[in-house]
């Protein structure tokens, strides 16, 4: 009976058993690399999205930041998610991702130069320690008491790092132990025979990648084999070219429903990996060809997986450098531009519930949907006077498609908000989606306010409404105040400029006097019959529009400050800014009241 079992091992490799350790060391593996990551990212501040966005100017350094960036959070994909999610939100262009992208791959590899460490050999006590047998366990010992007992996040994001040290080693380890019986695989070297086609083998190596989402995992797991003793370079170097495209799956399922421009980041993920394979293909075949490989057929080890991941992809990446800009061509023609898109604030930002996994990125995603509510209340109050005093069909569809748009973001950048406050978030980042909720509320107001005056256009036009010259100059002044205070608001608020936020307020007490200045002025011109009671009516409602337009930009502003300040009451800030003891306030007011003020009561003293 023992002879029986012992031929069925020979003859098979792997018992029940052993592959259940191989799936559970798999497991802790994948568990341990996210978990890593994951604390690697949060360490970082969530900076991560604002550093690409920021340190892209030349393909080469975007290559530097997306190596350095990758090497951080353990994750090429993850890098791609990141980028795909900052050019669909429009905060970056998609030729600064085209360097990161490549820099990814090369970032990527660290992994697996981590993983060959288990190669180390040598019996001095400090090589001892640096043996990932010997630190994994250290480290998350470490890591346990960091996260379990103490409060400080920052403690706790360090042990959390350390502890996926610990469990991604544990799993490599367990890994490693499940496959040793398979070196009495027949089955096995045959396998790995075939897969010495370069057809074969680089389908293996996508179709495993693919499914697990991690070339860094997937060639942990080829590491693992090699202690076998049947992975040769013949079958390593396909199944590592392989595992360089299938990584590109998980930014294809990032940017389902996403932009143009973030499916065509997918796009320079899957060519910049394909074609890089492709060629490293035709050179190792025809040098083999040509001049013989007389390794070709020898064991691989750890340290030569990890080193020809390395090596592939920085000569990639040195590779693709000079003619990024034809990738960028051949992006754009894969995913072009259609011609009727003349209004790109029309499409909404993609807010996608798969980015909740980057916290920070989400946040970011979130912002550029309320900045887009922004720009698209701009424009609705930029076109409002316009269309009052003027008819333009075609531009009064567009304000209304506008307006859909804006009531569509507001829903949607609500919810995502609501969503992310239900995960492990920073007390900063926190504080920051709580006063995005509240922006969302002002410019969808915004928004309809100037509607309301936009409204009003067709009914002046049906029944042939007409304004006097002096209604017309003076929504004319009102007008360009209000234009002037949205600038700042949109200005302050997407630049995070307190200054400009700081020259709001005097601005909205000057426009309020301007409306109770033109209010009793159209008042006497009703009384005294100069002006229509339906040509009234309009004027007076556009006045109130007005001015409910101006004292949101004043709550955004306000919010602003307030945050700064640490000082979430901005009812309290607006009192003491009327208070009059503020000498910038009083100079901005003085300013502002002779730019509109002044004007109408000039004009007055004309008619007079």
């Amino acid at each position: 009976m023992n002879d029986r079992n012992t031929s069925i091992e020979k003859g098979h490799g792997m018992t029940f058993f052993s592959t259940i350790t191989l799936l559970g060391g798999l497991g802790l593996f994948l568990y341990g690399i996210s978990m890593m990551g994951g604390g690697l990212e949060k360490l970082a501040g969530g900076k991560t999205e604002n550093i690409l966005q920021k340190l892209t100017a030349s393909t080469a350094k975007g290559a530097l930041l997306g190596m350095i960036i990758t090497a951080v959070i353990q994750s090429s994909s993850g890098t791609t998610v990141i980028l795909i999610g900052l050019v669909n939100s429009g905060i970056m262009r998609f030729s600064q991702a085209v360097g990161v992208i490549m820099g990814a791959n090369v970032g990527t590899t660290i992994t697996g130069q981590i993983i060959r460490l288990s190669d180390i050999s040598g019996g001095g006590f400090l090589l001892q320690l640096a043996k990932p047998s010997t630190l994994a366990p250290v480290a998350a010992i470490v890591g346990a008491i960091l996260y379990m007992f103490f409060r400080r996040a920052e403690k706790r994001t360090v042990g959390q790092i350390l502890l996926g040290f610990g469990i991604l080693f544990s799993g490599m380890f367990a890994m490693e132990e499940a496959v040793l019986p398979l070196r009495s695989s027949e089955l096995f070297l045959r396998l790995f025979t075939e897969l010495q086609n370069p057809i074969f083998g680089v389908l293996a190596g996508m179709a495993v990648t693919a499914v697990i989402q991690s070339s860094s995992a997937s060639v942990g797991i080829l590491q693992a084999l090699t202690v076998t003793g049947f992975v040769t370079w013949g079958s390593a170097i396909p199944i590592i070219l392989g595992q360089n495209i299938g990584t590109c799956a998980t930014a294809f399922i990032a940017a389902i429903g996403a932009s143009r421009g973030a499916r065509r980041v997918a796009f320079c993920h899957l060519y910049f990996n394909l074609i890089g394979s492709v060629v490293c293909l035709c050179l190792v075949y025809g040098v083999r060809s040509v001049f013989g490989a007389p390794f070709w057929n020898d064991a691989i080890n750890m340290g030569g997986v990890a080193n020809f991941h390395t090596a592939f992809n920085v000569v990639s990446t040195l590779f693709f450098i000079p003619f990024s800009r034809a990738l960028v061509k051949l992006c754009e023609w894969t995913a072009p531009e259609k011609e009727e898109e003349r209004h790109p604030e029309l499409s909404p930002v993609i807010l996608d519930p798969r980015l909740y996994g980057s916290p920070s990125v989400a946040i970011a995603q979130a912002r550029a949907a309320v900045e887009q509510m922004a720009e698209l209340a701009r424009l609705l109050c930029r076109d409002a006077l316009a269309l009052l005093l003027k008819s333009d069909a075609e531009a009064l569809r567009l304000a209304g498609q506008r307006e859909e748009v804006i009531d569509k973001l507001d829903v949607a950048a609500a919810n995502y908000l609501v969503n992310i406050t239900r995960l492990e978030i920073s007390e900063k980042e926190s504080r920051e989606v709580t006063s995005l909720l509240n922006f969302v509320g002002e410019f969808e107001r915004i928004g309809d306010y100037a509607v309301n005056i936009m409204e009003r256009a067709g009914e002046v036009f049906d029944k042939r409404i007409l304004f006097s010259n002096s209604a017309k100059r003076e929504l004319g002044i009102i007008n360009s105040a209000v234009g002037e205070i949205f600038d700042l608001t949109f200005d302050a608020f997407t630049r995070a400029d307190l200054d400009l936020a700081a020259e709001v307020e005097p601005l909205e007490e000057t426009v309020d006097d301007v409306c109770k200045t033109l209010h009793d002025r159209h008042i006497q011109r009703l009384k005294d019959g100069d002006c229509s009671i339906e040509a009234g009516i309009v004027f007076l409602e556009a006045l109130s529009n007005f001015e409910r337009i101006s004292d949101h930009c004043s709550n955004v502003a306000a919010r602003l400050l307030s945050d700064a300040s640490d000082k979430p009451d901005t009812h309290t800030l607006l009192r003491k800014l009327h208070e009059g003891r503020e000498a910038r306030y009083n100079e901005l007011r003085a300013y502002y009241s002779q730019k509109y003020q002044v004007p109408i009561s000039a004009q007055v003293r004309l008619q007079a």
